[in-house]
């Protein structure tokens, strides 16, 4: 029986047990405290325990490719050079560091962030072709702004180098793997995406050819990095709005397909996940976050991430709408991670919805409610992770591995209230700001419940 202390084997990389901490923003950019914010952000979880920590999403480029204000950028071999402050320090309490390296392509600053895109006037939105009818009609309407370059075939090559080259400057710094931005709409959403990629070359066209991007990246990545261990994200674009409104889309099956050929094209884990073809709260599914946008302090920076107050409500009613869409629910990705691992042989990761010690259990492979006891299903992945919850409880792996907890059945604080996810289009940092929450973590702190057994 496998279980969650139990390690697993990652393209050759030994993790010392199944619970890992999901990508995140971690809001650190670049400046002289950017690595001691990142220190601050991921030491913790590695302090618990937490077996796997993924960094989360970090620009290839100099400029562009942002998704969000006060993302980390690892083009600069200085900068990332000093990041081996941050990986001596996870790898000081046992844990394994992996970067997600990203580019936003079309869902980038420059394509949503109106004093963005006013202070920056002549950068490019970078896309694989041009957008889509849906897309077009926002612009039309004013909610959104498109100008697209669309990428050259000499252009795409020149961008997978470029995550080549950060994948080379990260494994110097002591980075234990690499972990590709696959899906919440990103570039490689894009090319994977026949709702985005319409192009005539070796890049599009057939979904053999969508996939040609990740396998450019993936030789890439082995010529300048070595045989690192290579993980991505898989999207499925099942929440996409249906047809008429969306007719072409990566449905479950897609996915399980993309999986199977990555697996062939030399990628050493996957982590399957359920996301539409617009950056919406597929991938945070939760409540309404009123707490957070009734936030006066952050209205003036709403407006100018937005272009106005009426954007602002617009945007805020449109939240409003898809927390009743995607409400919350349980391992969503579960089904799909399961599918998934019937076909392939490399691990997967499951992630999105997973709050229960009881419910990582299941995933893999126990059923019986008994930690002792013997594994009646076929698991739907080799390791859990969690996101929005280590915004709550950044030593939650203490709560959650064996020893760790008064109760048989620990349960994560999180209350999915997205109240931590909002502020970030302003830049500010990810942290919980749910007071009911917050008061109760001070309690399991003063209970001494993230204090490992060991320490």
């Amino acid at each position: 029986m496998v279980t969650l202390e139990d390690p697993v084997d990652i393209g050759g990389l030994t993790v010392p047990n199944r619970l890992y901490r999901a990508p995140l923003l971690e809001c650190a950019g670049n400046g002289p405290d950017a690595v001691d914010t990142l220190i601050d952000d991921l030491e913790p979880a590695a302090e618990s325990g937490v077996g796997l920590i993924c960094q989360g999403a970090t620009i290839v480029r100099g400029e562009g490719g942002c998704a969000a204000p006060g993302m980390t950028r690892v083009h600069d071999p200085d900068f990332v050079a000093r990041l081996s402050r941050l990986t001596d320090r996870i790898h000081d309490h046992g844990s394994r560091i992996v970067l997600q390296l990203e580019h936003g392509g079309l869902r980038s600053m420059e394509t949503w962030h109106a004093a963005y895109r006013d202070d920056n006037p002549g950068l490019e939105q970078l896309a694989v072709s041009e957008p889509p009818w849906q897309l077009r009609a926002l612009d039309r309407l004013g909610f959104l702004e498109y100008d697209p370059h669309v990428l050259t075939t000499a252009e795409v090559y020149d961008l997978a180098a470029d995550f080549g080259r950060a994948a080379a400057r990260a494994v110097e710094a002591g980075y234990d793997g690499i972990h590709l931005a696959g899906a919440n709409m990103g570039i490689v959403q894009q090319f994977c995406s026949p709702f985005y990629n319409r192009r005539d070359d070796e890049f599009g066209g057939s979904p053999e050819a969508r996939l040609e991007f990740l396998a450019v990246v993936h030789d890439e990545i082995r010529e300048r990095a070595g045989d690192v261990p290579l993980l991505t994200k898989v999207p499925a674009e099942t929440p996409a709005p249906p047809a008429p409104i969306v007719r072409r889309k990566l449905s479950l099956r897609d996915g399980v397909e993309i999986a199977r050929r990555l697996e062939r094209i030399g990628y050493d884990a996957v982590v399957p996940v359920q996301t539409s073809v617009v950056w919406d709260m597929s991938i945070v599914r939760g409540e309404y976050p009123a707490r957070a946008w009734d936030n006066e302090a952050l209205r003036e920076e709403y407006d100018a991430a937005f272009g106005g107050p009426t954007r602002r409500r617009l945007v805020a009613l449109a939240n409003r709408i898809q927390s009743f869409q995607y409400d919350f629910e349980p391992a969503w990705n579960e089904a799909f991670c399961r599918r998934v691992r019937e076909q392939v042989s490399i691990p997967v990761l499951a992630e999105g919805g997973i709050r229960k010690r009881r419910q990582m259990d299941r995933l893999l492979g126990d059923s019986s409610g008994d930690r002792n006891g013997a594994s009646d299903v076929d698991p739907a992945c080799d390791m859990v992770g969690m996101a929005r919850p280590f915004y709550a409880e950044p030593r939650l792996g203490a709560r959650l591995l064996e020893g760790g907890s008064e109760t048989e059945n620990p349960r994560v604080l999180c209350e999915s209230c997205n109240n931590c996810t909002v502020p970030q289009v302003t830049g500010a940092p990810g942290i919980c700001r749910t007071p009911a929450v917050l008061r109760e973590r001070g309690e399991l702190e003063r209970m001494g419940a993230y204090e490992r057994p060991e320490s």
